[in-house]
């Protein structure tokens, strides 16, 4: 039997609209910047006990198209992700965002200690240790 549960469905709903409304936001000032041409790819942040994990949205992205520059106040990261398909091709849909992208978390990097960054599954993953502090 299938829940009537309204609430947790409008509850979803109106969660994934305000995730859109922020991207949006997150777009339209970007759009106002000066390179308008720039597209900022979804994070997700991640806090462990020992760590501080970063996964950045990256489909089709080589590693050797992104750089990673580590600043005092957090990480920018930024790089190029083509339009997958050859110049022969007939483009039916384009959903993810392609070209020139830029992305800066703000983090208290006096406190961590970068680890190598890494591609896995279509992110790029900042893995940062928190430094142990001295008595």
């Amino acid at each position: 039997m299938r829940s009537r549960d309204l609430t947790s469905w409008m509850w979803g709903d109106a969660l994934s609209m305000l995730e859109q409304a922020e991207r949006l936001q997150r777009q339209f000032f970007r759009a106002c910047a000066a390179d308008p041409h720039i597209w900022e790819p979804p994070i997700d942040v991640v806090e462990t006990a020992d760590a501080v994990i970063v996964h950045i949205a990256l489909p089709g992205v080589p590693s050797s198209a992104v750089t990673v520059r580590y600043q005092a106040d957090g990480v920018t990261v930024s790089g190029m992700r083509r339009l997958p398909a050859g110049g022969a091709a007939h483009i039916h849909r384009v959903e993810i965002p392609y070209g020139r992208f830029e992305r800066h978390i703000v983090l208290p990097v006096a406190a961590l200690e970068p680890s190598t960054p890494e591609m896995s599954d279509g992110c790029l993953v900042l893995t940062f240790r928190k430094r142990k502090e001295t008595p």
